[in-house]
Formats: structure tokens, C-alpha cells, sequence
């Protein structure tokens, strides 16, 4: 069995483009070995495996489970209820904010709809967005890390 190398910057990379696109999965592949970046509901799982060798059957890949918890963070806004989440008052609208744009407290930052009410969720405080955690559409449980202020 032949001993893959972990780029670890490659994986930052790829973990970097699936929070940029919203994308869920990305993998790469090079030769016999690939790399499988997941994003999970603010989880990334990250998966390196080299290719068997051509004269085995090919095997189902189970996914390497690596939760971060991102809900203990000091600049977590957790989810104050199960719903949906959507980041812009409506589909044609710009998002109420972006990552890296300073945000007050109390300015609305996304809105979560349950039994067809639409709740505002507010800047718990004043900083900067530096990682909104949900896309527009996700469904989102209680006590779920939304987005980081610092």
C-alpha cells in the first residue's frame, strides 16, 4: 500500500472554496491518490485516500466524521429556533449582510422562517462578520452556530 502525502494546504484550499461557492463536496484527484472535502451544516469532513490497487474490487469509501462544534465559539450566533434559513428578505434581494462587513448589534443579519412566520435574527453585537456558517434555504436546528461576529 503506497503512503499519500496530506497537503494540508490544499484541504484549507478546498475547504476555502466550498464556504466561497456554497457547495457541499468538492474532491481532486491526481494519479492514485484523491483528496474529498464535505461540508455538513457547518461541519467540513475531510477525506484522503490512496487507490487501491487495479486487481481488488473497488471498495465503498466511508466518510471520515470530524465535527467541529462552532456553537461554543464566543462569537457564535446560535439559532434561537428550528426552521429555514434565509439571508436576504427575498430571492431577488442582496443579502442582509456579507462576510467581512462590519455589523452593529441588533441589525438584522438573516431571517429564519418557522410555521410560516419569518423571524429576524439580530447581531447579538457590534463587529465583523467573519463567517456566515448557513446558506439561504438550509434548514437550521436549535442552538445551531448561524455565523461568527468577532
Amino acid at each position: 500500500m503506497s503512503r499519500m502525502l496530506v497537503d494540508a494546504d490544499a484541504i484549507r484550499a478546498l475547504a476555502d472554496i466550498l464556504t466561497e461557492t456554497g457547495l457541499t463536496e468538492i474532491e481532486v484527484a491526481e494519479k492514485d491518490n484523491r483528496i474529498r472535502v464535505v461540508r455538513s451544516a457547518g461541519n467540513q469532513v475531510v477525506q484522503a485516500v490512496a487507490a487501491a490497487p487495479a486487481a481488488a474490487a473497488p471498495a465503498a469509501v466511508a466518510p471520515v466524521i470530524a465535527p467541529v462544534d462552532v456553537s461554543n465559539h464566543p462569537g457564535a450566533v446560535n439559532s434561537p429556533m428550528v426552521g429555514i434559513a434565509y439571508l436576504a428578505p427575498d430571492p431577488s434581494a442582496p443579502p442582509f449582510v456579507q462576510e467581512g462587513q462590519a455589523v452593529t448589534a441588533g441589525q438584522t443579519i438573516m431571517l429564519i422562517e418557522a410555521m410560516k412566520t419569518f423571524n429576524q435574527i439580530k447581531a447579538p453585537r457590534g463587529g465583523t462578520l467573519t463567517r456566515m456558517l448557513v446558506s439561504s434555504g438550509d434548514p437550521v436546528e436549535f442552538g445551531e452556530a448561524l455565523a461568527i461576529i468577532e
